[in-house]
């Protein structure tokens, strides 16, 4: 085998769509292809999308319980390409038929872990002991399906499941995202200090807690984003409070520059990319004390605060605000470029054997 590869990516999260999967995957292909590669990506059709290069689409439906993400229905396969190695990144219909592929074509299979979906389970069934039923079931289930791929990585060391893995940050572009002069606010009469977040505004992402939190704090929160609970947040938001659609990723290094602090208070994060997108332009994190964060966000880049405790997750706020912080230099373990050769090498190695 020559020096190129043939790399089939498999998901079930991809444009239109916004969030860290998606941009995960145009960021890997990119830089993939610059090196030489062709990188397939197989994803859910959508009439809001139309596919660039090497994008197949696969047809799907409306998904009733997530909005925004399509579910592929099984009418026709598309015609793939010969690949040399099938890359998953979802445990749904696309991750599965990646994995079916590389069996009855004997390549190999890598699958990377980047959503705990068990999270979303009550957010979707509005039944919390549904919910809890289904996290009992699915958890095996996937350990069992993830036990079918010749290698599994995850951005930390703890994903969640009981498997052998490889590390593999998803990486952070520290070439685009890097500080900038701009101001992000300077036609917005906001009170400074301005702290922000960007990302979904789902249940998992627990942005009421920002709310709450919101309530005690002496500046202006804004919340960027959109999602199944963006209604809710846009009725219950103090004054001070915020909220935009997604910016375009060109605004989003200008944004996080322009902000004196990211907070989040997620729970559903593998790697947490958009708070080291914030550090990467020079911003430091509030995050909850909890994967991934407590291995991300150390005293270089931000500071941790007791998950669910409001009085601690403001006075936290206020303690990163007095400080000062090299954010910049404390992620560059997590650049893309790293994340490139190390999924280069997986790939080469798994095709030597």
């Amino acid at each position: 085998m020559g020096e190129s590869l043939e790399i089939g990516f498999f998901t079930d999260s991809y444009f239109p769509e916004i969030d860290g999967v998606t941009y995960t995957l145009d960021s890997w292909k990119t830089r993939l292809e610059e090196r030489g590669h062709n990188v397939h990506i197989v994803y859910p059709e959508s009439s809001e999308y139309t596919p660039g290069d090497n994008e197949i689409p696969v047809k799907s439906i409306s998904n009733p319980f997530y909005e925004g993400y399509n579910i592929p229905i099984p009418v026709s396969r598309p015609d793939y390409p010969e690949l040399d190695v099938i890359h998953c990144h979802s445990p749904a219909f696309l991750g599965v038929s990646g994995l079916r592929y590389a069996g009855k074509n004997n390549v190999p299979a890598v699958y990377t872990h980047h959503t705990p979906v068990e999270e979303y389970f009550e957010q979707s069934i509005k039944s919390s002991v549904l919910a809890n039923l289904l996290k009992k079931i699915y958890v095996p289930f996937e350990e069992w399906l993830l036990g079918k791929f010749d290698v599994l990585t995850s951005s930390t060391e703890e994903p969640r499941r009981d498997l052998e893995l490889k590390k593999l940050p998803v990486g952070v572009d520290t070439d685009f995202f890097c500080p900038r002069n701009e101001n992000f606010f300077s036609d917005k009469n906001l009170k400074r200090p301005i702290i922000g977040y960007s990302g979904r505004i789902s249940m998992e992402k627990n942005p009421t807690e920002l709310l709450d939190m919101a309530g005690k704090f002496e500046g202006t929160l804004v919340l960027v984003g959109e999602g199944p609970l963006r209604e809710k947040i846009d009725d219950k938001k103090p004054d001070n409070v915020v909220t935009m659609d997604f910016l375009d990723r060109d605004d989003l290094p200008v944004f996080y520059s322009s902000i004196d602090a990211f907070v989040t208070a997620s729970t559903g994060d593998t790697l947490g990319l958009s708070t080291l997108e914030a550090n990467a332009c020079g911003t430091p994190v509030v995050a909850p004390d909890v994967v991934p964060f407590d291995k991300t966000i150390k005293e270089e880049n931000g500071l941790l605060y007791n998950k669910g405790d409001i009085e601690d997750f403001n006075k936290t706020v206020l303690d990163v605000l007095k400080k000062e912080f090299d954010s910049t230099q404390a992620i560059e373990k997590y650049s893309l470029s790293s994340t490139i050769d190390r999924l280069e090498e997986i790939y080469f190695e798994l095709n030597e054997d």
